[in-house]
């Protein structure tokens, strides 16, 4: 696929005399979409940003928006056009990242989401972020394939203003384990559910009471698995198989491959592979993730944990470390901690744990410096103060054990 096709696809009209670099940051739907259109259209280099982002995220935009490696031109092996989308991924609060793709990882992907669930034509109704892989790909499976997509707003949804989808064609939505569970405590809100050929679930793992509870209400749940590195999705349960009883994250994709590493990691070959991350270019086809699991037997994916120990909130990644070091800038922590602990809610919540022998933080003035750091799911929802505080003579602290103690 060109690019031009792409911009065709989503609706461009018309194309600037002169290629720019563009930067996103754009909540309302039907604004982002004419923005990415034309972006596409005109050429150079697309970042995609979330409007939510603290200053910190955003001290950061400004000095990319100067810097000299933008004038780089998009190509990779000779061949022009590749890379030039830039999606953010990461943990949340600290130094942004952008993976790169372009109209070939994107349309890989589409065409091996069509093929594993027999389709030609993808409607969706989207209430996720634009701006966020999940959310951009359900755009694009759409315009790809010349289906219709809804722009939903999540506050009404949840509020009972759901769009209407007519009888015509199969529908999918795709959304995060927080917001399924809202939407499973209303009859109507099930209902609805039940009318979508797949309710995919992702951006965190969910919890198995979320799932069984889902299955009782026979919602056709797709619990799936992808990364921002892989253009969404690379594996999905299908809704039969999980009424069924697996709780899996499904079979692999047709564009894609995955094989466990001797470290017990998950490692994703295709043509939905990034090309980098914005400003280093990569031309391997593969990518080695933090994701630990395995292949079952009946050729499942499944997700045991995290290697690099990620906090994934309400769908949102946040890294521990950034939020600590956020923290103790504040001055008010002689040493701090921060984990995820199980929450029925939003998955996991950030929590933050200090020594109790040790001066008390003012936590009005932390939680006034952590509101311009930090975006809000990075801040952290409970302080915590621990009587035997686990850290040994060398340093090192014991997290796990930490972690026992304040569910104690």
């Amino acid at each position: 696929m060109e690019r031009a096709e792409l911009a065709r696809a989503l609706g461009a009209t018309a194309v600037a005399q002169e290629a720019h670099n563009v930067f996103i940051s754009e909540s309302e739907p039907a604004r982002f979409m004419a923005a990415f259109a034309q972006a596409v259209a005109n050429g150079g280099n697309v970042f995609l940003c979330d409007p939510s982002w603290g200053q910190n995220e955003r001290e950061q935009l400004a000095h990319l928006a100067k810097s000299e490696i933008l004038n780089l031109k998009s190509e990779i092996a000779g061949v022009p056009a590749r890379g030039w989308l830039m999606i953010p991924s990461g943990g949340t609060g600290g130094r942004l990242k952008f993976a790169r793709h372009d109209q070939d990882t994107l349309s890989a992907a589409v065409d091996g989401f069509s093929a594993h669930f027999g389709v030609s034509r993808v409607n969706a109704v989207g209430v996720l972020p634009l701006h966020h892989v999940s959310g951009l790909m359900a755009w694009m499976r759409c315009a790809l394939t010349g289906g219709k997509f809804l722009p939903a707003s999540w506050s009404k949804i949840e509020a009972g203003l759901r769009p209407a989808m007519g009888d015509g064609g199969e529908w999918f939505l795709s959304l995060v384990p927080t917001q399924l569970q809202r939407l499973l405590a209303q009859p109507e809100a099930v209902g609805w559910l039940r009318r979508f050929r797949a309710v995919f679930l992702g951006g965190g793992p969910a919890w198995p009471d979320l799932l069984d509870r889902a299955a009782a209400a026979r919602v056709p749940l797709a619990p799936s698995y992808g990364l921002t590195e892989t253009a969404a999705m690379v594996a999905t349960l299908r809704p039969q198989e999980f009424l069924d009883g697996s709780r899996s994250s499904g079979t692999v994709l047709p564009h894609a491959r995955i094989d466990v590493t001797g470290e017990g990691t998950l490692r994703i070959t295709g043509e939905s592979v990034f090309r980098g991350y914005f400003p280093e270019w990569r031309t391997e086809r593969d990518f080695t993730t933090d994701d630990l699991g395995f292949i079952d037997g009946n050729g499942q994916v499944q997700v045991t944990g995290r290697r690099d120990g990620l906090i994934i909130t309400g769908g949102k990644k946040v890294s521990p470390t950034e939020v600590e070091a956020a923290l103790r800038a504040t001055g008010e922590f002689d040493d701090v901690a921060v984990l995820g602990v199980p929450d029925a809610e939003w998955g996991k919540t950030v929590v933050a744990c200090y020594p109790a022998t040790a001066r008390a933080p003012n936590l009005e003035r932390v939680t006034q410096a952590l509101a311009e750091q930090l975006a809000p799911p990075a801040r952290p929802k409970r302080y915590v103060a621990v009587a035997e505080w686990p850290r040994n003579a060398q340093g090192k602290l014991n997290r796990a054990l930490l972690a026992e103690k304040i569910r104690m």
